[in-house]
């Protein structure tokens, strides 16, 4: 709101150069060109006043005081009171420029709320009234009647054409304004409501970790008795495999235990610091050990380094994107780590068939998967609402050729621990 009120603002500074401008131009017309006599000194008066107004206008602009409603209708009542000052001096409600006193209330209708726009429809109605009856009449020389008929109505034209050309320049990008405001607050809204589908699914991945625990440890005990056990330990192939079953056995209960980590509710442990490169070095390693890709193209390039803490939800993050990649392109996946000033950039490439259009344009909300299997797309959801709240930005983008890649911005201050988002 604030914003849209700023670009409004700025949109009668520039109305109010063009009257300033315009002003100029009839007042020199009328009283060179046409040969009317006018009062230069107090018309040029209320010019330099209008071009002073802007100034404070710009300056106040600059500043970062919040724009009111009260100080939008303030400055419209400014340019209300300029221009009755005007039309006093050069004829009054028989002045053919009376019409630009639609075009200030139109603004009014469109920039203030109810109340405001019709205390600006009364306050211009009184000033027309007033006119009527109070101004300075125009002496056309010769005071020739048909010759100001003609000139009223040649000016009533004019009036018309700018008021009507003024009209649609301003309302169409007032509209704009508007626009942009409602589809920012839209936005606002989508992300309040992922960040609230991501707490359901946390609550969900949290309980279920819970109800886990207690399955997996007798899993464990009943595998360790089983080893122990002389019919196993004499055949070696079972004995590999009750191993191996062991193995995945261990996984499955570190991912639960990172997923309570995540959570909040397992940090006995205390914070872990470590730097950039230590920090993906250690990621890609455990990625590689669990997946075993055919080709993983590794490049840290990562300096100067810089300490950090270790975030349980950044390396899921990667496990997730280095996953998808490994979906799409079985045979080689690539990932970069590089500097760009006060930001972590990171790229996950494949080889794979690429992102269709439709989930470029959607990439990031939940649900969107070329996968044809239930609770697929999360994976990129969680990715993009996960950097979102660090203050980063996750972009996809296809290659030239074939395959894909996902670039991740974070800022090194949220990793630090010293800017930590949401």
């Amino acid at each position: 709101m604030e914003m849209t009120n700023r670009k409004n603002l700025m949109l009668l500074v520039q109305l109010r150069w063009l009257a300033v401008i315009g002003q100029v131009a009839t007042i020199l017309i009328v009283h060179y060109g046409i040969g009317i006599t006018l009062p230069l000194e107090p018309m040029a008066a209320i010019v330099l006043l209008l071009i002073l107004l802007n100034g404070a206008t710009l300056a106040r602009l600059r500043n970062e005081k919040p724009i009111s409603n009260v100080g939008l209708f303030m400055e419209l009542l400014l340019d209300v009171a300029a221009l009755t000052a005007q039309l006093y001096l050069s004829g009054g409600a028989a002045n053919p420029f009376v019409l630009l006193y639609v075009l200030q209330i139109s603004l009014g209708a469109t920039l203030l709320d109810t109340r405001s726009t019709w205390a600006l429809v009364v306050l211009a109605s009184i000033a027309f009234l007033l006119l009527m009856v109070f101004n300075r009449p125009l002496l056309l020389p010769g005071g020739d009647a048909d010759e100001f008929f003609n000139l009223h109505v040649q000016g009533s034209f004019i009036s018309f054409a700018l008021t009507a050309c003024l009209l649609v320049l301003y309302i169409t990008r007032i509209t704009r304004n508007l626009q942009e405001r409602d589809a920012h607050l839209a936005d606002l809204r989508r992300q309040a409501a992922e960040e609230d589908h991501i707490v359901r699914i946390g609550l969900l991945a949290s309980g279920a970790a819970h109800e886990l625990g207690t399955p997996l440890a007798t899993l464990s005990v009943i595998l360790g008795d089983w080893r122990r056990m002389p019919v196993f330990r004499k055949n070696e192939e079972l004995a590999d495999e009750m191993a191996e079953m062991q193995a995945q056995l261990d996984r499955c209960k570190q991912i639960v235990s990172g997923i309570l980590v995540s959570s909040g509710e397992a940090r006995g442990e205390g914070t872990i610091r470590t730097t950039v490169r230590d920090f993906f070095d250690d990621a890609v390693l455990q990625w590689r050990a669990s997946r075993s890709p055919a080709k993983l193209d590794y490049d840290n390039a990562f300096e100067p380094d810089a300490a950090i803490v270790s975030d349980a939800a950044l390396r899921q993050v990667l496990f997730n994107l280095f996953d998808n990649a490994l979906e799409a392109s079985p045979a080689w996946v690539g990932f970069s780590v590089s500097r760009q000033e006060d930001k972590l950039v990171v790229v996950v490439r494949d080889a794979g068939p690429g992102f269709r259009p439709e989930m470029l344009e959607s990439f990031g909300k939940p649900y969107q998967s070329s996968k044809n299997r239930p609770g697929s797309g999360l994976g990129l959801f969680l990715v993009v609402n996960a950097v979102r709240k660090l203050g980063g930005m996750v972009s996809a983008c296809n290659n030239s050729r074939r395959g894909a890649f996902v670039t991740v911005t974070l800022p090194l201050a949220a990793l630090s621990g010293t800017d930590r988002h949401g």
